[in-house]
């Protein structure tokens, strides 16, 4: 079985790579809402605990149309239906092949510490860079070896964000 393609997705300011404080976003943009659930739909998304919580904070349930994978090495976390639990992002990865998209590309969606564990494992960044700062207790990790610029728009405005889409790969 090929190894898909790993790939991270996050909004991030643009000079502090900020994304979140108390376990929740810094940033609500529309149309960056409508590029996640387009870029992840019918692929696995794999998330940390801390992410996992999250979610059912602000959504309540699991994404539609995509495998949840929650990676946690709490084996008695109780999991709602729609998400998946695996104790390592190896067996996230083998789990995400059995699934519709899982060959092809699986995305970590956070938190921090999954992204920069899995550094090396990272194939593809898709970011939402957004001028703006916020204090903040969540960052992105560094991705400067990223240099091949797959894709990047145009500077947007949303509600006065100015942000813009940038895809890389190593």
């Amino acid at each position: 079985m090929k190894k898909p393609r790993v790939s991270a997705i996050a909004a991030i300011a643009e000079k502090s790579r900020a994304l979140g404080k108390d376990k929740r976003l810094l940033w609500s943009i529309s149309e960056d809402q409508k590029r996640f659930r387009r870029i992840t739909l019918n692929h696995p998304i794999i998330m940390g605990r801390g992410t996992f919580e999250h979610i059912m904070l602000t959504v309540g349930r699991a994404f539609k149309d995509r495998t949840n994978i929650v990676v946690s090495h709490d084996s008695k976390l109780e999991m709602p239906s729609g998400f998946n639990l695996v104790s390592s992002f190896e067996k996230a990865v083998e789990f995400a092949k059995k699934f519709p998209g899982g060959n092809e590309e699986a995305f970590i969606i956070g938190g921090g510490k999954l992204w920069t564990d899995q550094l090396s494992r990272i194939d593809r960044r898709y970011l939402t860079i957004i001028q703006d700062e916020k204090p903040a207790d969540a960052f992105f990790p560094d991705y400067s070896e990223f240099k091949t610029v797959i894709d990047k728009s145009e500077v947007m405005e949303d509600g006065g964000i100015k942000y813009y889409y940038l895809t890389l790969e190593r």
